[in-house]
């Protein structure tokens, strides 16, 4: 499904930005031109991650009636809400790099199972 592509991507992209922080920490004075913040990239983040994930797993459900992906798109997505919101403040900079990650990779893992469970679901029914 596309929507678990996009999913997939924007999730990675989340995963990739936290693991360079330490680089761009390094670089601080050339980012700082940026017209935006971390903080303000992960909201836009969010922003797309949140809808794209609710509907492309809620659509790939109806299609193959499996609700065991809702549980790690659940997970994923509580983890990256409150690593964005509360992150540095509940875990530390550590910590919310780390949160991030790990709600990346649930919500990423949720999506390649809504995938094949939805690749699966349609093999069935030409096989019948």
């Amino acid at each position: 499904m596309q929507l678990d592509r996009s999913a997939i991507t924007l999730s990675v992209i989340c995963a990739v930005q936290c693991m360079l922080l330490p680089i761009t920490a390094i670089m601080l004075p050339t980012f700082s031109l940026l017209p935006f913040s971390e903080e303000v990239f992960h909201s836009a983040l969010l922003f797309f991650v949140i809808p794209i994930s609710a509907f492309a797993m809620l659509m790939g459900c109806k299609k193959h009636k499996s609700y065991d992906v809702v549980g790690y798109g659940l997970i994923g997505l509580s983890l990256l809400i409150v690593s964005a919101v509360w992150g540095h403040d509940l875990f530390g900079e550590t910590g919310e790099i780390v949160s991030t990650f790990f709600g990346s990779s649930i919500l990423t893992f949720g999506h390649i199972q809504n995938q094949r469970k939805c690749k699966d679901s349609c093999h069935q029914k030409i096989n019948l």
